[in-house]
């Protein structure tokens, strides 16, 4: 593997096809807000997007992503999803301990990105593989909810003031 896209970034890496992406994100590249949890994709903790869908790292070798969009924690308020997350996850104080909420934001803005106003039940099958040891569920759940009437306001103030569909 030469490059990866990360971020809207280049990164040279030389690790062997088979490595984790999450193991490039945070040993070679020096990403740390993607956390390692279980190791066997199963926990969330570790969860990142390619191409705009919720993955889990751990899991996914590099070679699965050459040529693909990583996006991670780090670049999740550079869209209009994550920073509506993310000002309903501090305005919530959805966050308890903290470890899993990186994975949390990542598979809660690809469930936004494809399902703009998304019902309990949208919620939670979308979130289901994603644990949170603090069981914090209730108010990720509602920070899901706020962050999605926010970009629904926007979207509507957008429309209102240009004429124009976002």
């Amino acid at each position: 593997m030469d490059n990866i896209e990360i971020n809207g970034k280049r990164h040279a890496i030389d690790v062997d096809d088979a490595t984790p992406v999450l193991w490039v994100l945070r040993d070679v590249v020096g990403l740390t807000g993607t956390k390692f949890g279980c190791g066997m994709g199963l926990c969330g903790a570790c969860t990142v997007m390619v191409d705009g869908v919720a993955q889990r790292s751990c899991i996914t070798p590099v070679e699965a992503v050459a040529g693909r969009h990583v996006t991670t924690i780090e670049a999740l308020g550079d869209g209009a999803i994550g920073r509506a997350l993310q000002r309903a996850w501090l305005d919530l104080e959805v966050v308890q301990c903290g470890y899993c909420q990186s994975g949390q934001l990542m598979q809660a803005a690809s469930l936004l990105a494809t399902t703009p106003a998304p019902s309990d039940a949208d919620i939670d099958n979308a979130m289901s593989g994603n644990i949170c040891r603090c069981g914090t569920y209730p108010r990720i759940r509602a920070g899901i909810h706020a962050a999605a009437r926010a970009l629904a306001a926007s979207r509507a103030a957008l429309e209102a003031t240009t004429g124009a569909t976002a």
